[in-house]
């Protein structure tokens, strides 16, 4: 691999799930915003909707403040369309199916208008138009039953640019995943344990970057104990394979993380939920920089529509909540080998009288990198910042207006060697958006 291309991977590991969510409409990430009451047909429930969104990018492809970022106007047309079996509101006197089964697909088109830049990246910029999306689907089987169990799978496709801002050398993919679970609750529900299996494929479509092509599969474990009616004991376990498909710099590693935990309702408006674990990366062969330290999760939230359910997890159902967490975790590093992430986050969603939806989400991060010599990098921290806010206002059940603002931000004074230069690994990113929203 050469180092321009360590370079541009650089850019890419700033923030992989981070810019993935940045480059999308803020509604995708949760179905609750997603979805309207839905169509009723037979036994199923449909769900169409489409957004357009116009809005000011101010630097699509993440250069460095002295790079000169290129800023323009972005718009954004996002049609989707989800199908279920009913669900427990439309059978509020039965038990649940079988079968429950959920599917869904959306599309998310791209077009740019430059504002700021020379011809030449303006034409490049322009030239990045695109479709991103995902199509998935969803089983469960005898749920709330003695034996149960889970089947799924999907298929991304996430748009990434590379600084270069040149198509051609772009990081876009094609990312299918699936898997299936399954588990036993005895008794009265009480305590429940699963087993599963995951699987996750990324396939780079350029060229420059298609021996970065890998494939994880990932055998689970998780285990639950109800001890009070609101409150659960409980433990998760995961072993992974990480292999790369082409003779890389990149070599391959068995992630492993194991956790345990408490989650539950302490009272009908408040919620807690504290794991504790360790994590070790294990990359081969060695000896090479390894993750191998303690991982956790602490959150505390604030149910401002109360949760009804007596069920631990109701908590996440709620749709006016404040929550504040902290995460402790590693992933694996496109360069190099892991990044350990340590990241502080808030989170607040209000629904005002059925009409006015508010989200305000964002979080600080410290990413620890180790020592890359191969590209003069020193061990060292950098700070991510992603602030954003989502408003709706719905004048009916299915028709809204909204507005997005989003901030990114890597800090940090880090520099990669490429050839004669130091190229700098600081930007940041302002967005905003005025859209319209018909959903059922």
């Amino acid at each position: 691999m050469n180092r321009a291309l360590l370079l541009s991977s650089t850019l890419l590991v700033l923030g992989v799930s981070g810019v993935a969510q940045a480059q999308s409409p803020a509604w995708l990430g949760d179905r609750r915003y997603t979805e309207g009451r839905g169509i009723e047909v037979g036994d199923f429930e449909l769900h169409p909707g489409v957004a357009a969104e116009l809005g000011y990018d101010t630097n699509f492809f993440r250069r460095a403040d002295e790079e000169t970022p290129l800023g323009a106007m972005r718009f954004r047309l996002t049609p989707s369309f989800s199908i279920s079996t009913l669900g427990a509101q439309r059978r509020p006197d039965s038990p649940p199916p079988i079968v429950a089964f959920r599917a869904g697909i959306f599309a998310t088109y791209d077009e740019f208008i430059p504002v700021s830049g020379n011809d030449a990246e303006k034409s490049q910029l322009s030239e990045n138009r695109n479709v991103g999306g995902r199509v998935d689907f969803n089983l469960d089987f005898a749920q709330g039953r003695p034996v149960f169990g889970n089947l799924h799978g999907g298929l991304s496709r996430k748009i990434e640019p590379s600084n270069a801002g040149v198509q051609a050398a772009s990081f876009n993919r094609l990312i299918p995943d699936g898997g299936a679970e399954i588990g036993f609750a005895p008794g009265g529900g009480l305590f429940d344990w699963r087993v599963g299996y995951n699987f996750t494929g990324t396939f780079f479509e350029s060229d420059t970057a298609n021996q970065l092509n890998s494939l994880t599969n990932e055998i689970s474990t998780r285990g639950r104990w109800r001890f009070l009616p609101r409150s659960a004991l409980t433990f998760d376990g995961r072993f992974g394979f990480t292999t790369f498909t082409a003779p890389t710099d990149k070599t391959d590693s068995h992630p492993m993380r194991a956790r345990l935990g408490f989650n539950g309702l302490i009272t009908n408006s408040f919620a807690l939920l504290v794991f504790g674990g360790w994590g070790a990366s294990f990359y081969t062969p060695t000896p090479q920089p390894d993750f191998d330290s303690f991982i956790g999760q602490a959150e505390v939230k604030w149910l401002i529509t109360p949760a009804a359910s007596t069920d631990p997890a109701a908590a996440s159902l709620s749709l006016s909540s404040l929550a504040a967490g902290f995460t402790r975790d590693f992933s694996d590093s496109y360069i190099g080998t892991y990044e350990e992430i340590n990241r502080g986050y808030l989170k607040f969603s209000y629904m005002f009288a059925g009409r006015f939806l508010l989200v305000v989400d964002g979080g600080v991060a410290a990413v620890v990198r180790p020592q890359i010599d191969s590209l003069g990098l020193d061990a060292g921290t950098m700070i991510r910042i992603d602030p954003s806010i989502f408003g709706e206002y719905r004048f009916l059940d299915w028709l809204g207006v909204n507005a997005t603002v989003r901030y990114d931000t890597n800090i940090t004074d880090q520099t990669v060697t490429v050839g004669d230069t130091n190229e700098a690994l600081q930007w940041q990113q302002f967005q905003a958006y005025l859209g319209v929203r018909a959903f059922w």
